[in-house]
């Protein structure tokens, strides 16, 4: 019995979503494209773990989710709301700029 082109297609298809699922599960696959006051770029992030608290390198004014997950950013060093201060959610292949009174984001979490 042979098998048509169309099905075996169809199983390589699965096999590969199975395959990256798997690989998925520890890290958000993508990337975060990050830029300061200036519209710099400060940093590309890869395929950033989902779990703890991830700082950038520098206060960022604008993000870029490109990854798989959603985002929490932080304007503090250890992913916590200071009294006052306020967090930002960034969905899946969405980005954000933060207003220039509100400072930085120094760093994010990423929602698993």
């Amino acid at each position: 019995m042979s098998v048509s082109p169309s099905w075996s297609a169809l199983a390589g298809v699965v096999v590969l979503g199975a395959t990256l699922t798997a690989c998925a599960q520890g890290e958000a696959l993508g990337t975060i494209d990050t830029r300061n006051a200036k519209k710099e770029l400060v940093e590309t992030i890869s395929n950033p773990p989902v779990d703890g608290c991830h700082r950038f390198r520098a206060g960022v004014t604008h993000v870029a989710n490109y990854t798989v997950n959603d985002l929490i950013l932080y304007p503090t060093a250890d992913c916590t709301e200071p009294p006052g201060g306020q967090s930002t959610y960034v969905g899946t292949q969405l980005s954000d700029t933060v207003a220039p009174s509100q400072g930085t984001w120094r760093s994010f979490t990423v929602v698993h």
